[in-house]
Order: C-alpha cells, then sequence, then structure tokens
C-alpha cells in the first residue's frame, strides 16, 4: 500500500508536458503545474498567434503570463525524490528468491548487474564501479549475473579453471593440467573456446542454409498445393464433362435403338393387320357363300335346287394356310440379347478403366523436396520389411498353363485349359501376370521348376500385348517387361531383345526386389544366402505387375514370404 501511495504521489508531482517530476515548478492561472522550461517552449510556439493556452484545460490568455517560480511546490518535489522515490527504486532492485544477488552488499542485498568471471563474483550497479574505473579490473570478463560461477571452481585445487583437456572433454584448473591430466592435449579455455567458436559458425551457416532451404522448399509446397488444387479442379471438370459426354452418347444410342425397335414394330404391325384384314375378308365372303348355300338347301322345288347348284356350291381356294403359328414374346429377343452383350462389354471397360485410373491417382506426379532414396536392404530379413504376397491373375493365364495353390502356383499343362475368352489373356506365349499391381518398395521370391525348358520371373507393365506369339507379347523381348531366364544350366537377363548372360550360384529360388520410385529392379539367388544376380537402373512410367513365362513341363510359385 505505501508503494501504491509513492506512486500516486509521483502522479501529482509530475509535468503533463514532459510526463517526468517537475523541474522549477509554475502554476498557471488556471491552476495547473508545469515545468518552467517546458510550458515556455510550449508559448514559444504559440507567439504568432499571439493567443496562449494552457495544455491541460486549454484555457486562453490573450497575454503571455508572467511565471513564478513556485518554491513550496519545488520543496515537496525534492522531498518526494529524497524519500519516496529512492525507497521505491531501491525496493524494486533488491534480489528476490530467483534472482542473482550482489555478492558485495551487506544486509539486504541488491539484484546483480553483472558477474566477474575473474572474481568468481556477482554486483550490483554501485560495486561494479570498479570494474569499469580502475585499471586493475579492465581485464576481468563480464558476463550476465549468473548463478553458476561456483562450477569454475576446481573442486581439487580451488582454483579457477581456465584450461580445457581435449583427452578427457573437460575443463580444468592449470594445476589439473600438470597433475592427473598430465600428458593430455591440453589448450586454454580461451583456445578452446576459438576453436569451438568457429566450428558453432559453420554449424550456425549450416543452419542458416538449411533454414533458407527448407522455405524455398515450403515456398515451392505451397506453390504445389495451389498447382494440385488448379490440376485437380480442371481433372474433375474435364472428366465430369467427359463422363456426361459418354452418358448423352449412351442415351443418344438408346433413343436410336427405340426408334429402330418402334420402327420395326409398326413393320411388322403393318403386315399383321394387312393379313388379318385379308382374313376377315375372306370370312365375309365364306359367310356370304354359306348364306347362298343354306338358301339353295332350302329350295322346295326340285328343278329350281338343280338349275342352281351348279353356280352356288363351287367355293374358291383360300389364299392362306389353314393355321398360323405365333412367337409369343420373341420378336425382340435378338435385340434384347445384343444390348446385353454391350452392357457386358461396358462393365468390363469400365471396371479395368476404373482400376488403371485409381492405380494412376495413388501414383502422386510430382513430389517436392524429394528424400534421398533408402539404400537396398543387405540381408534377407531387410528384405522382409518389403515383401508382398502377389496372385496371379486366371484372366491373363495363358491356355497350357494349370492355375493351383490359390493362384499362386502355376504349372505347364498339355493339355489346354478351359477359361473363357478374356481380352486380357496371353493367347500364343504360355504366359501369367499377377493381379496386384507394383509399386513402391516390393520384394517377392519365386520357387521355380524346370522341365524341358525353363522359367522367366518377369516385371511387366499392364498394357504388354496378349494376342499371339510376337516379341511385342513375349516377356524380356520389347520395352515392356524385365525377364532373368532360369535354368539349371545358366542364367540370362532379357530386356528390349537384348540379352546379358549372369553368372551366380545355381538356386531353386529367386527374390525380387522393387523400388518402383527409384527405378530399381533387382534379381538375387536365395538359398541360406541371397547372391545379386542382375540389378536394373532406369525409370518406370507406370504400374508393375509380377509376371512369370513357363517352359514345357516346368512350374513356379509364388512363395509366401515369411
Amino acid at each position: 500500500m505505501a508503494q501504491k501511495g509513492v506512486q500516486l504521489d509521483r502522479e501529482t508531482f509530475s509535468c503533463s508536458i514532459c510526463l517526468d517530476l517537475l523541474k522549477d515548478p509554475v502554476a498557471t492561472s488556471c491552476g495547473h503545474s508545469y515545468c518552467m522550461k517546458c510550458i515556455k517552449a510550449h508559448w514559444d510556439g504559440e507567439d504568432q498567434k499571439r493567443i496562449y493556452s494552457c495544455p491541460q484545460c486549454r484555457k486562453t490568455f490573450t497575454a503571455r503570463p508572467d511565471l513564478e517560480k513556485n518554491t513550496m511546490l519545488a520543496a515537496l518535489v525534492e522531498q518526494l525524490k529524497k524519500t519516496g522515490l529512492q525507497a521505491a527504486a531501491a525496493d524494486h532492485c533488491y534480489a528476490g528468491p530467483e534472482d542473482v544477488a550482489c555478492d558485495s552488499c551487506s544486509g539486504r542485498k541488491l539484484k546483480a548487474f553483472k558477474s566477474c568471471l575473474f572474481c568468481l563474483a556477482s554486483f550490483c550497479e554501485k560495486h561494479l564501479q570498479p570494474h569499469y574505473e580502475s585499471p586493475t579490473f579492465k581485464k576481468h570478463q563480464l558476463v550476465e549475473p549468473s548463478k553458476n560461477l561456483q562450477e569454475n571452481i576446481c573442486s581439487r585445487h580451488d582454483e579457477v579453471k581456465k584450461m580445457f583437456c581435449r583427452t578427457d572433454q573437460q575443463s580444468i584448473c592449470y594445476l589439473c593440467s600438470v597433475d592427473q591430466h598430465k600428458g593430455h592435449d591440453t589448450v586454454s579455455a580461451a583456445a578452446e573456446r576459438t576453436e569451438r567458436q568457429k566450428k558453432l559458425e559453420v554449424s550456425r551457416l549450416n543452419i542458416q542454409q538449411r533454414i533458407q532451404d527448407r522455405r524455398k522448399d515450403v515456398k515451392l509446397l505451397q506453390q504445389e498445393l495451389k498447382d494440385i488444387k488448379v490440376s485437380a479442379d480442371k481433372t474433375v471438370e474435364d472428366s465430369e464433362e467427359m463422363f456426361t459426354q459418354m452418358i448423352h452418347l449412351i442415351q443418344k444410342r438408346s433413343s436410336e435403338v427405340e426408334q429402330q425397335i418402334r420402327s420395326q414394330q409398326k413393320t411388322q404391325e403393318s403386315r399383321v393387320k394387312e393379313l388379318e384384314e385379308k382374313l376377315q375378308q375372306e370370312i365375309r365372303d365364306l359367310e356370304r357363300k354359306e348364306a347362298e348355300l343354306k338358301q339353295l338347301s332350302d329350295t322346295p322345288d326340285h328343278s329350281q335346287f338343280l338349275h342352281n347348284y351348279p353356280s352356288v356350291s363351287a367355293l374358291s381356294e383360300s389364299t392362306h394356310s389353314s393355321s398360323i403359328s405365333i412367337r409369343p414374346l420373341r420378336h425382340f429377343e435378338d435385340v434384347t440379347a445384343a444390348v446385353k452383350e454391350l452392357r457386358g462389354k461396358v462393365e468390363d471397360v469400365l471396371k479395368d478403366t476404373w482400376t488403371d485410373i485409381s492405380l494412376t491417382l495413388t501414383q502422386p506426379d510430382v513430389l517436392l523436396s524429394e528424400p534421398e532414396p533408402e539404400p537396398e536392404p543387405k540381408t534377407r530379413a531387410g528384405f522382409m520389411r518389403y515383401s508382398r504376397q502377389i496372385t496371379l491373375d486366371p484372366n491373363t493365364a495363358n491356355r497350357k498353363l494349370l492355375l493351383s495353390e490359390g493362384n499362386r502356383k502355376v504349372t505347364f499343362m498339355g493339355q489346354q485349359q478351359s477359361y473363357p475368352d478374356h481380352p486380357d489373356r496371353f493367347t500364343g506365349r504360355p504366359q501369367v501376370l499377377s493381379r496386384e499391381s507394383l509399386t513402391g518398395r516390393c520384394y517377392w521370391e519365386v520357387e521355380w521348376r524346370e522341365g524341358g525348358r525353363g522359367v522367366f520371373v518377369s516385371v511387366s507393365y499392364k498394357n504388354i500385348s496378349r494376342a499371339g506369339s510376337g516379341d511385342e507379347c513375349r516377356f524380356g523381348f520389347n520395352d515392356k517387361s524385365w525377364a532373368l531366364d532360369c535354368s539349371q544350366n545358366s542364367y540370362n537377363f532379357w530386356y528390349n531383345k537384348t540379352r546379358t548372360p549372369v553368372s551366380g550360384p545355381r538356386s531353386s529360388r529367386v527374390g525380387v526386389y522393387l523400388d518402383h520410385r527409384a527405378g530399381i529392379l533387382s534379381f538375387y539367388s536365395v538359398s541360406e544366402t541371397m547372391t545379386l544376380l542382375h540389378r536394373v537402373q532406369t525409370t518406370f512410367t507406370e504400374p508393375l505387375h509380377a509376371g512369370l513365362f513357363i517352359g514345357f513341363c516346368s512350374s513356379a510359385e509364388l512363395c509366401e514370404v515369411k
């Protein structure tokens, strides 16, 4: 409460112009007090107007007032300076529990202003003055107030730690350097500081450069976010337009089919009605004839009956068959079958296309600030981290291949298998592709058995040709597939018709490692150890599928890697 009263007195005796305690206080006739210098300067600025005003109440004076020093007010201000303000200042500067206290103060200690690393003591402003004024203290090193100065004292020798042992990486005193640290690599603490300061500056520069680089990356990412949104919005707009066009096309075809059906309906109905009219006419003729015959039959006169009989009894032959066969509700079954077949084809196309679209959407076109690719694993356990369970797609299997073991094993058979027709099926080459598409980092193993010919362990783009026996369909003989030819006698790697002989230990198990983003494809011989057979470094532009070419009487199985 006392401190609050002092603060109130300070505000009361302060000049409203300079906001400081009154100096040579004077009072205007309106009762407001100012420093003489402040109010004179204020009125000097109003001399040209020849109207003078009070800065607080704005009362005006036509003549510049004469000013006299208020001696009583000046005495009160001086008393306030000596008592209240000094007490408040002193109270504010006393050290609290969390502050570093001056080591030279007696009684209640003031806050330390600086700490001296040479004196190993902390000083308030008053007791710090000798460090500024006396030449004896000029070389002392002053730092911000610290409570940990005693950590600079050697507990063994009670000396300041001015040395640094590089061997033990610790601060020591001079006596330590010739005692337990004798023979060690020791330097002055200042020299070690200088050396580490240089490294620190290098680190700071590196960090600053990294900060700049990351800020650039952030800007690129922010721009990429904008580009992604623009691209997505444009793609959605284009897709909606194309789907709308396809819907309109289907609706148009539906309308055309309906028109053709209605036209055919009218044609058939016209023919039926024409035939019906002829039959109705024939019925009318027969009914008339029947009436004439009845009239003749009822004639009582024998001579008249015999006279009229020749002209009435003769019947003309009917122009129509005696019976008409009707096909109930089967007039347009061919159209229904054709539309149903079309629907199936559209569904297949949409299904396959949707799979391709989904795979495309899972692969970002651009990745800013892409990290360095992880190194290829060195051990089988390392490869297992990326193992994939892969199954074979029956719709791609050549009819000479038999799938078994949950579509993981494939065997060459002499007889044709009863697979249905499918556009994805290999028709000429004994090959099969995986159902799963492969991106990112993947690893799988193939156990193979040679019969008359070997096995090709392959990867391929989905759009590899399927029909016929040309090189465009054969794994390793085009630019859409890569294949390792495995046989009991040798390994060969094939790509785009180019053969590369491969050396390495023979094994019935081959490991395949794919890093799609890095463009790495590696084949390993797997036994007790893993031996690299061949590595490809390229750029993959689409998702890949695992593939197998099965020679005569051979087989291969995608292993369950555990």
